[in-house]
C-alpha cells in the first residue's frame, strides 16, 4: 500500500503545485481538452477523486467551491484521498465497474493516477509550458491502458493521434491518449 500512496502523493503534489501557480487571469484559458478551461480541468480532476468516495462508503467532507476556489477545493480533496488510502479498510474495499474489480487503492493508483498525470500535462500546456512526465508514470500508464483496454481508453480520452516520427515514450503515450506532444 505504501507504494500506491507514495505514487499518489508524488502525482498529486505535482498536479497541486501547478494548480497553485495558475495566475488569476488564466483560469478561463483553454486547455487541450476540448472546450474545457483551466478551471474546468482542475474541477474535473478534483471531482474524479470525489466520485470514488461514494463507491467505498466514504462521505466527502465539505470543500471550497470548485468553481470559485478550485485550488482550495483541490487541496481539501487531496487530503481526504490521502486519509482514505491510509485507512486499510477503505483502501482495500473492492469496487466493481467498467474498469474491472479493483480495490479503492487500485482505482486511485490507476484511474485517478492517469487523470493526475495526463491532466497535469494538459494543465501545463494550457499555461504555456511543457510538462515532462516521470518515466515511471509513463510506464505505469501504459500498463494501466493494457488493463482497462482500448474501449475504456477511448471513452475517457477520445481517439488516438499519430505520434511524431521521432516520438519518445512520453510523446507516444500522449498521442495514444489523443494529445499532440510536439516538444514545446
Amino acid at each position: 500500500m505504501d507504494e500506491v500512496a507514495d505514487r499518489y502523493v508524488r502525482r498529486v503534489e505535482t498536479f497541486a503545485g501547478t494548480v497553485a501557480t495558475v495566475p488569476d487571469a488564466d483560469w478561463g484559458a483553454p486547455t487541450p481538452c476540448g472546450n474545457w478551461t483551466v478551471r474546468d480541468l482542475v474541477a474535473h480532476v478534483a471531482e474524479m477523486n470525489l466520485i470514488h468516495f461514494g463507491r467505498v462508503g466514504v462521505t466527502p467532507r465539505p470543500t471550497p467551491s470548485l468553481t470559485e476556489d478550485p485550488s482550495g477545493a483541490w487541496y481539501a480533496i487531496r487530503e481526504q484521498v490521502l486519509a482514505a488510502l491510509a485507512d486499510s479498510d477503505v483502501a482495500g474495499t473492492r469496487i466493481g465497474g467498467r474498469l474491472g474489480d479493483w480495490t479503492y487503492a487500485q482505482v486511485v493508483d490507476r484511474a485517478i493516477g492517469m487523470e493526475l498525470v495526463v491532466h497535469h500535462w494538459d494543465l501545463a500546456r494550457a499555461l504555456g509550458w511543457r510538462a515532462h512526465l516521470d518515466p515511471a508514470d509513463v510506464d505505469h500508464l501504459w500498463r494501466t491502458i493494457e488493463l482497462v483496454g482500448e474501449e475504456e481508453v477511448r471513452f475517457g480520452f477520445g481517439p488516438a493521434v499519430p505520434p511524431p516520427d521521432d516520438a519518445d515514450e512520453q510523446a507516444r503515450l500522449l498521442a495514444h491518449l489523443g494529445r499532440h506532444d510536439d516538444g514545446h
